[in-house]
């Protein structure tokens, strides 16, 4: 059934005013069970804030799935990869867990969506390249997808409104590309307009100053429906590319790849948590909470137009924003501390020189 634009809005306004009414509710529900977020100094906030809006975000989507959605073996798996994910979250938001039992319940709900769901990459097309899996590969390579998009908004997730927002512009983006091209009939574009209201809902009350967190439980469910709507949005032809709808998310991904090179550099673990992400930078340099919030919004929002550019313009100026998007990226970087500090960097280069 194709999605008119009529009724696109109407998915979106149902499940805005559904987030919107949830989160007292979960507010107060979070207070109870004691799902609170401790100042310490690894935070930016100096009081105690309510976590746990996650809940509200996925109780949304299930009322928009009622009303909207198909029931099919793909549509199940998400569900119970879903309820996997959110469970894991809200038992990390009352009582931190370690780093492995997260990752266990990450990597169960991947496995549902990929054995289960059947929702697999096997082959990819991004600028003039062409590769096919075997099923082997594409299913490991999905799975490792799936992960790697979940723990990049949950990393992200540290500024007011900061993973709202960055979610929100990603769902508008793919819904914009879906509508003009005329593939707005799959689950993918469904999913996609019940999450835009679902998060955009949340992010009344997430925007600095935040009122509630949506904490590990809607982060981890935020990028594990990012993954899913991508995958989906590949196999059933709604992009030109795979690779486009991940660009659109280069600011999460490219501070994860920044964070996993720092804490190895530090000889860390990869799961070691730091305040040294990209926000943090921003804020290090006397910038305010929340124009550090927006710069992000707006470098996000220019490589998801650079997306639109590529996807339905001209693929050639698409990449070249692409091109330019990343080298500014760069140059931020070059300016702080995100990767090493300075003189650990120098001692590197030293090294190097020597081994030379």
């Amino acid at each position: 059934m194709q999605l008119s634009v009529n009724e696109a809005i109407k998915i979106v306004l149902i499940t805005f005013i559904c987030s919107i009414i949830l989160v007292p509710f979960v507010k107060k529900i979070a207070e109870y069970v004691g799902a609170v977020d401790i100042p310490n100094k690894r935070k930016v906030h100096k009081d105690l804030i309510p976590r746990l809006g996650g809940l509200s975000i996925f109780l949304s989507f299930l009322l928009g799935y009622i009303l909207f959605a198909r029931q099919s073996i793909e549509m199940i798996s998400i569900l119970i990869g879903s309820f996997i994910i959110i469970l894991t979250g809200i038992i990390d938001d009352i009582k931190s867990l370690p780093p492995r039992y997260k990752f266990s319940g990450q990597l169960l709900a991947a496995l549902i969506v990929v054995l289960y769901g059947g929702i697999s990459l096997n082959e990819v097309s991004a600028f003039g390249f062409y590769i096919r899996f075997t099923p082997l590969v594409g299913n490991i390579i999905t799975v490792f997808i799936i992960l790697g998009c979940i723990n990049s908004i949950n990393l992200i997730d540290g500024l007011d409104g900061l993973a709202a927002g960055i979610g929100s512009i990603y769902f508008l983006t793919i819904g914009i590309i879906a509508f003009v091209l005329g593939q707005n009939t799959g689950l993918d574009i469904s999913l996609t307009f019940i999450m835009l209201g679902a998060t955009l809902g949340f992010l009344v009350h997430n925007f600095y100053p935040a009122k509630i967190f949506m904490g590990d439980s809607g982060s981890m469910f935020l990028g594990f429906i990012i993954s899913v709507i991508a995958l989906l949005g590949f196999k059933n032809v709604t992009f030109t590319s795979f690779v486009v709808p991940l660009l659109i998310l280069a600011v999460p991904i490219l501070d994860t790849s920044f964070a996993i090179i720092r804490r190895l550099l530090k000889h860390e673990k990869i799961s070691t948590p730091d305040r040294e992400h990209l926000h943090h930078q921003f804020l290090n340099k006397k910038i305010s909470h929340r124009t550090t919030v927006i710069i992000i919004y707006i470098i996000d929002a220019m490589f998801a137009f650079a997306s639109i550019i590529y996807v339905l313009k001209d693929s050639m100026i698409g990449q070249i924003m692409y091109g330019i998007l990343f080298i500014i990226v760069l140059w931020l970087v070059l300016g702080t501390n995100i990767i090493s500090e300075r003189k650990v960097l120098k001692k590197l280069l030293k090294k190097f020189k020597r081994c030379k």
